[in-house]
């Protein structure tokens, strides 16, 4: 179960992306780089949070529907996970699909390494195929038999801008061939003050984990940001209906990090990352433009979160079933 490597070697492309980000005016790192070893952990830390309700909101429909998945994707798909370093939400997968294999897709190697040697113990009948790469470029899926599943849990789309979205999923669909489908995670529009407590969290953990950002150019690439000197930013954009998160300089100050010298003025920002959130129409016709049909929708009582089973155009899909109060969609027309 070594994971199967691809592109730059990850300090390069660090390293490139920093000089990249940081040389310019606005100031933007790509947000996959905010999980090296130690980001991943307080990622974990974060999605365990009271106040975070996209973690274990997603976990309840995933366990209360697994059943009604297998009736609509069938049993025995590969199942191709974007960002799998850390396999919880696809146990349930497991369990209810009988996976012929498992290919979990992660930026992080040795985040990656880790999780599939537990679950080597855990599910030790299972095909795993973990490829390390960065999912938001073209990457290699292994050959084998049965339909590929691609499984996106998280809202992760959601750190993406709509037109990024678009082309991810077109990559993916491509990628998944006729016979497969997508199972998508959505974060739904709601109350801004519900979403500022997730991405100011009381306990400071979600503070930590977008300034790891810097810590880490400090560690990786000779930096000597002073962290004491920048503050962790979430607030709602409401007319572009995402939630976004920079690093802001809290004085003046200079910084120096992979042979460059950064300066700051107070109140400056660098930009770490995006959490979009749709309605559920909104989200179906982004799938629509990236060549799927959204075939169903799994919805919370709350209405908090979403998950979206995305299909080939024109393939079969099964008539629309009602759960208590979670409803699976018909097929947009």
């Amino acid at each position: 179960m070594n994971p199967s490597d691809q592109g730059l070697p990850q300090d390069l492309e660090f390293r490139a992306a920093i000089r990249a980000g940081l040389g310019r005016h606005p100031r933007r790192i790509p947000c996959r780089f905010l999980y090296d070893r130690h980001g991943s952990a307080l990622f974990e830390q974060i999605c365990g949070l009271d106040e975070y309700y996209p973690t274990r909101t997603e976990h309840s429909l995933l366990r209360r529907h697994a059943q009604d998945l297998r009736r609509w994707i069938g049993p025995c798909p590969r199942i191709l996970e974007f960002g799998g370093c850390t396999p919880g939400k696809a146990r349930y997968l497991f369990d209810a699909l009988d996976p012929a294999a498992y290919l979990p897709v992660d930026i992080c190697s040795e985040a990656l390494a880790g999780s599939m040697a537990l679950l080597g113990r855990e599910y030790p009948g299972l095909a795993v195929h973990p490829i390390h790469a960065d999912f938001t470029r073209p990457i290699p899926v292994p050959e084998g038999e049965g339909p590929l599943l691609g499984f996106f849990p998280g809202s992760t789309i959601g750190n993406m801008r709509p037109a990024g979205a678009v082309a991810f999923l077109r990559r993916v669909r491509r990628i998944l061939g006729k016979s497969g489908a997508m199972l998508v995670g959505v974060d739904l529009k709601k109350d801004p003050a519900l979403l500022h407590a997730a991405y100011n969290d009381s306990r400071g953990i979600t503070a930590a984990f977008i300034l790891n950002l810097i810590g880490r150019i400090n560690r990786e690439l000779e930096g000597d940001f002073d962290l004491s000197g920048y503050a962790h930013c979430a607030r709602y954009n409401a007319s572009a209906g995402r939630m976004e998160l920079h690093i802001v300089s809290l004085r003046d100050q200079v910084a120096h990090a992979a042979g460059m010298e950064i300066r700051f003025r107070a109140g400056d920002r660098i930009h770490a990352e995006d959490s979009h959130k749709y309605t559920v129409e909104e989200f179906q016709a982004l799938a629509r433009r990236a060549g799927f049909d959204a075939a169903a929708c799994w919805r919370d009582e709350e209405d908090l979160f979403s998950i979206h089973l995305l299909t080939a155009p024109d393939e079969e899909v099964c008539p629309p079933v009602r759960t208590g109060q979670s409803v699976l969609c018909p097929k947009a027309r």
